[in-house]
């Protein structure tokens, strides 16, 4: 395909920065439910075993959390919710169903992206805050067993919502054909970026 016909989606350094996010919750996410239940304790061996892994764990939540930010910071401005996104929200069963027609044209990101921007944000707000309430030997001293107990349910239940909310992103990314490109190789074909991001591929001419 030649080079006129791609356009650039995402820099090299974003890449970067959305893989070690990836790769972060991987093993969190492994570890995490390696600490839930015994039959997937196993799991921890991606982290160097059972002790390791709970040493870790909350380091490499720091280092997603980092890493999330940095995307949040980059890309907040694409996220806002706008008319023509509400309307796309309206007409949600004509875009499930590829019914182009009518649907009010979008930018960077469709509405369900940017929900599941602030959704995933916020989920990673309550992760981070309760983990540091359960961070032994560090910071778990400090609070009473009552908050204690409140942090570890906290976690468990944004921990399962950020599991859902990003098998939900990969999925979507495989849906919508020519979308892992953008993230693999940086580009995306213009035919994609107007057929699915139209207002975002008119800036890009400009």
């Amino acid at each position: 395909m030649s080079q006129q016909s791609m356009i650039d989606r995402y820099t090299a350094g974003e890449r970067i920065i959305h893989w070690v996010t990836a790769i972060a919750f991987v093993l969190l996410a492994a570890s995490g439910l390696a600490f839930f239940h015994p039959s997937v304790f196993w799991l921890t061996g991606l982290l160097g075993g059972g002790t390791w892994a709970r040493v870790l764990h909350p380091f490499v939540g720091v280092v997603m959390f980092v890493a999330f930010l940095l995307i949040a910071v980059r890309f907040r401005h694409h996220n806002v919710l706008s008319g023509n996104d509400r309307a796309w929200l309206g007409r949600i069963g004509d875009v499930i169903a590829n019914r182009d027609a009518g649907v009010p044209p979008i930018g960077r990101y469709n509405p369900g992206q940017k929900l599941l921007f602030w959704t995933l944000l916020a989920s990673m707000i309550v992760l981070l805050l309760s983990g540091i309430v359960l961070w032994r030997p560090y910071f778990a001293p400090s609070f009473g067993i009552g908050t204690i107990r409140l942090g570890a349910l906290l976690h468990a239940l944004s921990a399962l919502a950020l599991i859902l909310l990003i098998i939900v992103h990969v999925y979507s990314s495989f849906w919508v054909k020519g979308s892992m490109e953008g993230m693999l190789r940086g580009k995306v074909t213009r035919a994609w970026a107007k057929a699915h991001h139209p207002q975002w591929y008119e800036a890009t001419r400009k």
